[in-house]
């Protein structure tokens, strides 16, 4: 049943719920401090029963110097944060989705990885970065992201005991295709850890966000990274969590911090139910025609 408000979950089957922690960082450009203050705000969305818990793009570590970067950067076997992840899920007994970290690959450039890490402290699903930030800001910001990292080239969905996961990365919000694979192989929810910037936040993050979550019928989590960071840049905030009608469920402003919040997973199926889009696709041919 759909009205005025948004939806309604009026369907006979087992209700699915699922406490979602979010944590907001400022992170800067040392992994020692920013690994003490992520694992303090994990442990506290924790402690009130978050059973998976999402952190920002670039949890560990955010420095747009990449040579001043690389001192601190790690083969994925090798990386202490990621290590100490690991561990601490296993010791609260939670899901952990590390928006992501810089990761140093063979090939001498950097994948910007996000972590799926189970309640025993498994990595059991890893995602690169699909599109590059590259880009000259009016403020006379740059950024090349495709200088230094390497793009991934897959789509990554997670059948996980809690719930279908999928997996992105800030840029990634740009582009829908992305987000409908991910919906029609059956997510329900999708991460989206960002450090989007001050000017492009006010302007975009809201909408880009509630966007994909109606396109999809599903939850967005979106943590975020927010304030004045050690590397000079400004991040816009707003940490979110999204439902599948496009409402705000939270937003944590800007804030370091966590919050917890249970969803309805049966949400879900009401709203694909109600607009069954994701079927409906259609192969179309563009014909240019000059005026």
């Amino acid at each position: 049943m759909v009205d005025e408000k948004g939806i309604s979950d009026t369907s006979d089957q087992a209700k699915r719920s699922l406490r979602v922690g979010l944590v907001q960082m400022c992170s800067g450009i040392d992994p020692v401090v920013n690994m003490a203050t992520s694992t303090a705000l994990i442990s506290q969305a924790a402690k009130e029963g978050a059973e998976i818990i999402a952190t920002p793009e670039m949890t560990n570590m955010l420095d747009l110097k990449t040579k001043r970067m690389a001192e601190h950067l790690h083969l994925e076997q090798d990386d202490p944060s990621l290590a100490s992840y690991r561990n601490l899920a296993s010791k609260l007994n939670c899901w952990l989705a590390i928006g992501s970290m810089p990761i140093k690959l063979e090939s001498g450039k950097i994948a910007n990885r996000s972590f799926m890490i189970n309640s025993v402290g498994d990595i059991v699903a890893r995602y690169d970065k699909a599109h590059m930030f590259d880009v000259d800001l009016a403020n006379g910001e740059s950024y090349r992201e495709s200088r230094s990292y390497q793009a991934g080239d897959q789509a990554i969905l997670v059948n996980s005991p809690l719930a279908k996961l999928g997996l992105s990365i800030c840029y990634d919000v740009r582009f829908p295709y992305l987000y409908r694979t991910l919906a029609q192989a059956g997510a329900e929810v999708i991460f989206v850890p960002a450090a989007f910037t001050q000017k492009t936040g006010e302007a975009h993050w809201h909408a880009l966000l509630k966007a994909r979550a109606i396109e999809c019928g599903c939850y967005i989590v979106a943590a975020a990274q927010s304030g004045h960071h050690e590397d000079g840049r400004k991040t816009f905030g707003h940490s979110l969590i999204i439902d599948p009608w496009g409402r705000v469920l939270a937003d944590m402003e800007t804030a370091v911090g966590h919050l917890t919040l249970d969803i309805s997973l049966n949400n879900v199926d009401t709203a694909r139910q109600n607009i069954p889009s994701l079927q409906h696709d259609r192969a179309l041919v563009l014909n240019q025609i000059d005026g």
